[in-house]
């Protein structure tokens, strides 16, 4: 990622939830502690099941007297839905602005360069009226600016970042083990935990109830996290979705987002499992990609 790269992330979406309510109701059903967020900080989170599997992931970031949620927009209507569920009687309003929005993602580097910045993860700034913050999964994934459309390109002109293809983006992202794309093939297939969730700071374990808690605990405190959400690299062949994944005719994982960007659910503890390995599924043969930042 060149420090005066940007890119357009046209592909994710922005909700806003605004209202006296808006703190308590988002505390009761995210997997992180909207305590955390302020203006000087933002926060990775998730949309559990009550059985704690995934549903949906954003960043949260406080703007006004309200919250934005950085979502991928291909889920931003269902995950409106699912929020307008839970509102019931909370005083709270929840807005779409996905036409209004738009999110510039650049590197750490030139994050750094803005007066007041700080290099850590999730640390929010302003320019001018609109949130920048460096991402707070991973620092390595740079910073992101949401900003409103009508004033992106004058604003990227100023900073003096120049419009980069967004594949670079998703390739570093894949790379560094960070699923972001077709994040619908992962609903209900697999805990939120399994998701490196809390490796990317969007789990609080003490911050107590939430949608998926008990399940989400109970994998933690009783050290049952067997499996984990990791990118795969294709070396020959094509991989289809939920496709079982083979070492030596021995099952160590399925295939759950098989498009540029692919992932899978691996048995990470399996004593089939080498990380150095080539594997196979019924159309391919495959490596699986574990981050630097995930100890296994």
């Amino acid at each position: 990622m060149k420090s005066d790269n940007v890119y357009i992330l046209e592909d994710r979406g922005i909700l806003y939830v605004n209202g006296e309510d808006a703190k308590n109701f988002l505390q009761n059903i995210i997997s992180n502690d909207i305590n955390k967020v302020t203006e000087n900080n933002s926060c990775f989170a998730s949309l559990l099941t009550p059985q704690g599997k995934f549903l949906y992931d954003f960043i949260i970031i406080k703007h006004k007297s309200g919250y934005f949620i950085d979502c991928e927009k291909a889920q931003i209507e269902s995950l409106f839905k699912q929020l307008t569920i839970y509102k019931i009687r909370s005083k709270i309003e929840i807005m779409n602005l996905s036409n209004e929005f738009v999110i510039a993602a650049f590197s750490n580097e030139k994050f750094l360069t803005f007066n007041g910045s700080k290099d850590i993860s999730g640390y929010t700034i302003k320019y001018r009226e609109d949130p920048i913050l460096l991402d707070p999964r991973n620092n390595n994934l740079g910073a992101r600016l949401i900003i409103n459309l009508e004033k992106l390109y004058l604003s990227l002109k100023k900073l003096d970042l120049k419009n980069a293809d967004i594949k670079e983006y998703y390739k570093k992202s894949h790379n560094l083990g960070i699923a972001q794309k077709d994040l619908n093939k992962l609903q209900n297939k697999l805990f939120g935990i399994e998701c490196n969730f809390e490796e990317l700071n969007g789990i609080d374990f003490k911050k107590g109830c939430y949608v998926g808690q008990e399940n989400t605990a109970r994998i933690k405190l009783k050290n049952k996290l067997s499996k984990r959400l990791l990118p795969i690299k294709v070396i020959d062949g094509k991989l289809s979705e939920d496709e079982k994944i083979y070492n030596n005719e021995v099952e160590i994982g399925k295939v759950l987002i098989n498009k540029d960007y692919p992932f899978a659910l691996i048995k990470f503890l399996d004593k089939n499992f080498d990380k150095e390995q080539i594997f196979k599924s019924e159309n391919g043969k495959f490596k699986v990609l574990v981050p630097e930042w995930l100890e296994i």
